[in-house]
């Protein structure tokens, strides 16, 4: 267990003082003399206007939206708080701004959007979306979060990629990738049972099945999601067993659960029934569905993610949607699709694989080398900037949702690494 905590003041506090909140904003060119005034506002600024009206890929030459990402909330399904509502969430989404700025250099405005609409919710991103670079959507409840993200990665030409959905696909597909490397499996014959059935699950089995996997059974609140059943959302229906199953028949011999749901939906009893080796990712938060220590007590041969950062393989989604976005903008990407998912899973799952640097290992108090405690690079991995988002970038050129000619990642890795430097 880690050692650190803090109180409810100690948060407050934090949040409070020496000023409110976590971001500002700061200007990159001086302002301290009359020409310097005239250059940054009138009449300076109206040359860049006129070329920007011109050619609006001006705009990626002259202003900040390049290198600059909104992330784009209304509060309804707010980490484990639930729906409390845009303005209550203002201070995860500024949050998210401090992780994009600190892990890859890229500027971030938050935007709480008050409403529950679809169609208002639409029309406010795509009116305020030529400011940004690319749309970091938020703690949107599902389903509406689906159709959300749809119709916007139809409308807009910039990379919009809802975080709750798909940055935890990438990470635990990493760890999926990792833990068959070490147990001599593939994907393909893997038995993995998701428990849980919203925007996540959702999505992490849907990028599961890109990576390979065929037999997937997702388990909601009212048992296990088979096509007999008459209360199935579009969603839910993709993965639809075919005939009957209990509980128990999902868990017997699976190799693979996926908990997104919450504590106690799934137990030990049903990982004792798991197959060899099983992988547990328990990720329920804060608290996990089963704790690592039971599993281990249960299970000696498993090999166990959460949540948390005070365990092992941490499914943490700051390791993806910094670096998929650094990638997805750096080539101008106009959207986030499968290949640059896919393509981060498989670089974070090479980095794990790469021999860990001395800081790593010294911040963590411990030696860091690859294996079942380890599948999953951690957070402060300085290497994670260049070769997920290269990774990411390469991928957006490959697949033809970016239009850069002539794309040469060695020399953009160097421009990576000099980022966080």
């Amino acid at each position: 267990m880690s050692k650190t905590s803090t109180t409810d003041q100690e948060a407050l506090d934090y949040h409070e003082f020496p000023q409110p909140g976590k971001i500002s904003v700061e200007t990159t060119k001086p302002v301290a003399t009359q020409k310097d005034l005239s250059l940054a506002y009138t009449p300076g600024v109206a040359v860049p206007c006129l070329a920007i009206e011109k050619n609006p890929e001006d705009a990626y030459r002259y202003t900040a939206k390049k290198n600059l990402v909104a992330v784009i909330s209304n509060g309804t399904a707010v980490l484990g708080l639930g729906n409390i509502g845009a303005l209550a969430s203002k201070p995860v989404m500024e949050g998210k701004g401090v992780l994009f700025k600190s892990f890859s250099g890229l500027d971030c405005f938050d935007i709480e959007v008050d409403t529950e609409s679809i169609d208002r919710f639409c029309s406010v991103v795509t009116a305020i979306a030529p400011t940004f670079g690319g749309i970091n959507l938020e703690d949107i409840k599902a389903p509406e979060c689906f159709e959300i993200e749809r119709r916007l990665v139809e409308e807009l030409d910039i990379p919009v990629m809802h975080d709750d959905q798909h940055g935890t696909a990438v990470i635990s597909a990493a760890g999926i990738i990792n833990a068959c490397e070490i147990t001599h499996r593939r994907i393909e014959d893997l038995k993995i049972v998701v428990v849980g059935a919203g925007a996540a699950a959702i999505s992490c089995a849907r990028l599961y099945r890109k990576l390979g996997a065929t037999e997937i059974y997702m388990i909601d609140s009212k048992g296990v999601i088979h096509n007999g059943r008459s209360d199935l959302n579009e969603y839910k229906r993709e993965f639809s067993a075919e005939g009957y199953m209990t509980h128990a028949e999902a868990f017997e011999s699976a190799d693979v659960v996926l908990g997104l749901s919450k504590p106690g939906t799934f137990t030990i009893e049903d990982i004792k029934t798991m197959a060899t080796d099983p992988i547990v990712f328990a990720l329920s938060n804060p608290t996990p569905e089963v704790y690592p220590v039971d599993v281990i007590a249960a299970r000696p041969d498993a090999i166990i993610g959460t949540g948390r950062s005070d365990f092992d393989n941490q499914v943490n989604n700051v390791l993806g949607f910094p670096f998929i976005f650094r990638g997805a903008m750096d080539v101008r990407s106009k959207k986030i699709n499968d290949e640059m998912k896919l393509a981060a899973a498989h670089a974070l799952a090479n980095l794990a694989r790469c021999e860990v640097p001395k800081y790593v290992s010294e911040l963590y108090g411990k030696e860091v080398v690859f294996g079942k405690d380890y599948l999953i690079p951690k957070p402060f991995d300085k290497r994670l900037i260049v070769e997920v988002s290269s990774a990411v970038a390469q991928a957006a050129v490959d697949s033809g949702v970016s239009d850069m000619k002539d794309f040469n990642i060695k020399a953009y890795k160097k421009e990576l690494a000099k980022i966080l430097k």
